[in-house]
């Protein structure tokens, strides 16, 4: 039995008063999925362990059946994995957005939704103003980049800036942790410096990227500035075992992303790394290259872990028009082809589809909820639920799950 999840980044949603009460889910046209639902079986699970934010990092390392409290260290340390960054014992790596500030707010988390070809000109100018021993920029992809701090302590507060849409920024600039504050780990700064160190390169970022040509030429055609990085998400190098360590029916498995965070956590997961070109995590991705990617992939692997991105982008940006057309181009353009594509092979497949968290389009953000999910495969014995969303799959076979026992439950179906 080969194993597939398709995980729709932030899919879930609360009820919408626009769309008469239902959740994109409910009102979305996914003929598939629903399918799937009624042929296979369906339940909740939390993705978040108590103690953690709702956040992708946290939910996707979860879902893969990791422990948080003995493998967590941020985001950072995961996204430098995945552009081959190698951390040194004493690095702290801390995800580097480069966003939009604007009359004191945080306009955006992506700079107008910068591309990789734009960011790089701003990396390379952030580096020659800022870098230093102890400072070093890495390219990430769009908007999503890599800080590193030789000696920075992780014990530190950072704001995700995607949490915050249209709120004040200085009051959301880093601090030291609680008791942690003049505390100094071996070879590393303290808790309070590291912090000040961070905000002041906030605050120098500002300077270099407003001068730069391409956010004046981005002005002049009526775009948003990419003129602030905002760090968060900070970590030292986590300690992981591959899934083929945790899973023993797992000899080879790949992850396809656009995201770096993903691809980092399939580094440490011991998965091959599938880049696919037009990958873009948002709603213009390249949903047909990476249908394609994944079924080539199932011919070889025993695993494969197939992330969209563009659900949780069109939540974070409070565009429902655009949610619900990533939610149905999940269903037609990659759940569709796949099933189609695989449900006659002689080797049985085992599919899993869910989303990590809710990003409800009217709040703009992650929320710590119960996610639904389905499992089918040919032969499964069906549950009641007829239809996928987040209100059927309460009633589903499966129940409700913790974070550790989804993939438990998943890799035991052979």
């Amino acid at each position: 039995m080969k194993h597939l999840i398709i995980l729709g980044d932030g899919m879930a949603d609360h009820p919408v008063e626009r769309l008469g009460g239902k959740t994109l889910l409910q009102y979305a046209h996914t003929p598939y999925m629903d399918m799937l639902a009624r042929q296979g079986q369906t339940g909740m699970l939390h993705t978040i362990p108590d103690g953690f934010a709702p956040g992708s990092e946290v939910a996707n390392t979860a879902i893969l059946g990791y422990d948080l409290n003995k493998v967590y260290e941020g985001r950072g340390p995961l996204e430098a994995a995945s552009i081959g960054y190698d951390m040194q014992p004493l690095a702290l790596a801390l995800r580097c957005n480069i966003l939009t500030l604007a009359d004191g707010l945080i306009k955006n988390h992506h700079g107008g939704h910068l591309n990789t070809e734009e960011s790089e000109p701003l990396i390379e100018a952030l580096n020659e103003a800022l870098a230093s021993d102890v400072v070093k920029f890495a390219m990430g992809i769009q908007y999503r980049h890599l800080l590193i701090i030789k000696g920075g302590s992780k014990h530190i507060v950072c704001t995700p800036p995607h949490d915050h849409p249209n709120e004040p920024w200085q009051p959301l600039l880093v601090k030291p942790q609680e008791g942690w504050e003049d505390v100094r780990e071996v070879g590393r700064m303290t808790a309070r410096a590291t912090a000040t160190l961070l905000n002041e390169l906030i605050i120098k970022s500002q300077e270099v990227l407003s001068a730069h040509p391409l956010n004046k030429q981005r002005v002049t055609e009526g775009k948003l500035q990419a003129n602030s990085i905002w760090p968060w998400g900070g970590g030292y190098r986590p300690a992981m075992k591959t899934l083929s360590q945790l899973y023993p029916c797992v000899q080879s498995g790949s992850v396809i992303s656009a995201v770096d965070l993903i691809r980092g956590i399939g580094c440490y997961a011991g998965l091959r790394n599938i880049v696919v070109a037009g990958a873009t995590g948002l709603y213009d991705t390249n949903y047909e290259g990476k249908v394609a990617a994944t079924i080539e992939a199932l011919k070889n692997d025993d695993f494969v872990y197939l992330h969209i991105e563009a659900s949780d982008e069109a939540g974070h940006d409070g565009d429902l028009e655009l949610k619900l057309k990533t939610v149905e181009a999940l269903d037609s353009r990659v759940v569709g082809p796949i099933y189609n594509k695989v449900k006659d092979w002689n080797e049985p497949i085992c599919i899993a589809i869910l989303p990590d968290h809710p990003t409800p389009v009217e709040i703009r953000t992650h929320v710590d909820e119960p996610v639904p999910f389905l499992i089918w495969y040919e032969g499964i014995v069906s549950d009641s639920v007829q239809v996928f969303d987040e209100q059927s799959c309460r009633n589903g076979g499966y129940g409700l799950l913790k974070p550790n026992q989804f993939m438990q439950t998943f890799m035991n179906i052979q």
